[in-house]
């Protein structure tokens, strides 16, 4: 087995999205939308859909409009088990 693949093997796998930071007005936590495109399986067509997660973000780097990748961690609330991992581009 090579170095790449024993390593590959190793590193657990976590759950990553990238989307837009849409509310910024909670201590520490981000409420992110992701956005996806996927197509309808009877018709075809390409639909976008959406969900917003609620992710930690401790240093409260991340504004309203910045663009994040977050990635899944374990509950930290209710309804927050997403953190923000880094900002990828400043609104």
């Amino acid at each position: 087995m090579s170095d790449a693949a024993a390593t590959a093997a190793k590193q657990p796998l976590i759950a990553t999205e990238t989307g837009r930071v849409v509310s910024d007005k909670m201590i520490k936590t981000v409420t992110v939308l992701v956005e996806r495109r996927v197509k309808h399986p009877l018709y075809g067509k390409v639909v976008t859909k959406s969900q917003k997660y609620h992710a930690h973000d401790e240093s409260s780097t991340a504004k309203m409009g910045d663009l994040v990748e977050i990635k899944a961690c374990r509950p930290l609330s209710k309804t927050k088990s997403w953190a923000v991992s880094k900002v990828i581009e400043k609104a």
